[in-house]
């Protein structure tokens, strides 16, 4: 089957809006506002042979790339001819999937009769997977929670009770985590009402020929891209915190023809504690700090994979093997676009944006509100982005997960949390013809009258991202309690009633020397300056 200019940008749009609603479906069903407000999902719709055609314009890159490579093994597990219609499949195997037990892959087999034409994934961050609070205390993945094998949580429309049983008694908030799962399954069964009713209307039997057709031509762009490059090797390093030991991230980018090898060789050996990091999560942010940098217009599908080769030596930071913890896998994980971009950016310095404060800040709570009852939260935050070659860096913007911040209204009133303080970091972006952008402060008390845990994961608190040709570094992080800083800002912390628990994200590195800031932009940051100090 054929398609012509006009025909295919049609079904390429209508395909779009099939995974749009899909994640529409999913966050307005969600039990929590991980998934509602600040947006920690991934939603796309595969063929079957397991390749990503189309994503949603919503989620992470860490959830996106990592659950088009889950589809491998979802099928490697249950082979076509072992679905039936009404199926379901679970797991948040860190090696499968996203990368840590908090992370849920569910995917559903979508079927025309008895023959199934598609599937719909999605992946979601759950309240609650039991263990530990998410922290990256942890030395085994045993102890960060339940893991879920490849199963299925529905069989042929019924739910598979026992699993049910089991996931209900080693999560401490079953029913939100259990709903969540409802959520994603009906974005899931929406997602296929869409996509049937497309199928019939262009009456196409098999969704394979427009898969291919869309993924080729995604996949010789990127290519073309690439050769466009200037051959060479490029490498570069960033050092991050760690958790109680820095840990060096080297990447090796190497242009040869119409493919990019991108080999980190040299990077820390894994850690003791949860940073870790499975290959599936290398793999996809490093496959999204390539092509943002090299073809950003490019859609995200199965072709935009085929011209990279990703390699991390075993038993590296980046690649871990069992039972290594792997919490808080995207504290390290969400470097990686950023030493990619420290090594492509000597090859196109106007296309790269200098460090940033990288990765989310999440902070969880745990304990028992007033009424005795017990609670479990986790809430993000983030510091700014690096400055661009012709602009300013974003401040309190997440980059490079795009995770949102949940409004303070909303915070309050589902968790016990009270926020005395949130507001921009005055002077935390890097100085620079463009300056880095500025992180933000967030002051807040939990209403308990007992001790509770509190777990926050960030890093940039010893080393702050490097400016970029001539831009100063941006201001590092801070964490305080009661005005004392904890000697490890990773270890959970166990809070007494009453305290005041303060955040200083990280700002962002600046780009150019300083001295060549326009005139008007210094003006400018002096007025803005003035206006938040009142």
């Amino acid at each position: 089957m054929s398609f012509d200019p006009v025909t295919l940008e049609i079904c390429w749009n209508r395909l779009i809006g099939v995974v749009n609603e899909q994640a529409a479906a999913l966050q307005r069903t969600s039990f929590t506002s991980i998934v509602r407000e600040a947006g920690d999902l991934s939603a796309g719709v595969f063929d079957r042979r397991g390749f990503m055609v189309a994503q949603a314009v919503t989620g992470t890159p860490g959830h996106i790339n990592s659950m088009a490579l889950a589809m491998k093994h979802f099928l490697a597990a249950c082979p076509l001819e072992t679905l039936r219609p009404g199926d379901v499949l679970i797991t948040n195997d860190p090696w499968l999937t996203s990368g840590h037990l908090n992370d849920v892959t569910i995917c559903s087999p979508v079927f025309r009769g008895d023959e199934c034409v598609a599937f719909f994934a999605s992946t979601c961050h759950t309240a609650d997977i039991g263990g530990h609070v998410l922290s990256a205390e942890a030395r085994e993945v045993y102890e960060e929670g339940l893991q879920i094998p490849i199963l299925k949580l529905y069989e042929a429309g019924r739910p598979n009770a026992a699993l049910v049983a089991m996931i209900r008694a080693n999560v401490r908030l079953p029913d939100m985590v259990l709903g969540d799962f409802h959520a994603q399954i009906a974005g899931g069964a929406v997602g296929g009402e869409r996509l049937l009713e497309f199928m019939a209307e262009f009456g196409l039997e098999r969704l394979e020929p427009l898969a291919d057709e869309i993924i080729g031509r995604t996949e010789r762009a990127l290519r073309e891209a690439i050769r466009a490059l200037r051959p060479g090797v490029y490498e570069h390093a960033i050092t991050s915190d760690g958790f109680d030991e820095p840990i060096t991230i080297r990447a090796r980018c190497e242009v040869r023809g119409d493919e990019l090898r991108i080999d980190y060789a040299g990077s820390s050996p894994a850690s003791r504690r949860g940073v870790n990091v499975v290959m599936n999560y290398t793999e996809a942010y490093t496959t999204y700090g390539v092509k943002v940098i090299v073809s950003p217009e490019v859609p995200n599908n199965e072709g935009a994979f085929r011209p990279l080769r990703i390699t991390a030596p075993e038993g590296s930071v980046l690649n871990v093997g069992r039972p290594a913890a792997v919490a808080a896998r995207h504290v390290i994980g969400h470097f990686l676009p950023h030493v990619v971009a420290g090594a492509l950016g000597q090859a196109l310095p106007d296309r790269v944006m200098a460090e940033g404060s990288a990765n989310i800040w999440g902070i969880q709570v745990s304990g028992r509100d007033l009424a005795g009852a017990p609670f479990t939260y986790v809430t993000f935050c983030s510091g700014g982005t690096g400055a661009r070659a012709t602009k300013d860096g974003l401040s309190a913007t997440a980059f490079p997960s795009g995770v949102l911040g949940t409004p303070v209204e909303v915070l309050e009133q589902l968790s016990p949390l009270v926020v005395e303080r949130k507001g921009l970091r005055e002077g935390s972006g890097g100085a620079g013809r463009y300056r880095g952008g500025l992180g933000q402060t967030i002051a807040f008390r939990v209403r308990t009258r007992e001790p509770y845990a509190c777990s926050i994961l960030g890093d940039r608190t010893r080393t702050p991202a490097a400016g970029f040709l001539g831009g100063g570094p941006g201001a590092p992080g801070l964490v305080l309690i009661d005005g004392v800083a904890p000697p490890n800002p990773k270890a959970e912390q166990l809070v007494a009633p009453g305290a005041l628990v303060e955040v200083r994200l990280p700002g962002g590195g600046g780009y150019g020397p300083p001295a060549q800031r326009d005139p008007e932009l210094v003006a400018r940051d002096l007025l803005e300056g003035y206006a938040r100090s009142r």
